[in-house]
């Protein structure tokens, strides 16, 4: 079985395009940018996830247990 790894340092788009069910799992955590195939291919490239936290008030925190919790593993904590 394949690690699934996300790196925070990665744009929203790579890591999007890596692992397709990461856009349903972002929207539904209000990431709801994500469902929108263009947004996500224009400043889904220069965006990261840590950066959409911050700029969404999210706490990266619980995004990043959320994502622990559907079988990632998240680095550059």
């Amino acid at each position: 079985m394949q690690i699934k790894e996300i790196d925070l340092d990665k744009s929203i788009f790579e890591l999007t395009d890596e692992y397709p069910e990461l856009i349903d799992i972002l929207a539904q955590m209000g990431f709801v940018g994500v469902k929108n195939p263009l947004l996500r291919n224009t400043v889904g490239r220069v965006m990261t996830l840590r950066e959409g936290c911050k700029k969404q008030n999210k706490d990266l925190n619980y995004v990043v247990q959320e994502l622990k919790r559907k079988g990632f593993s998240v680095k550059g904590l």
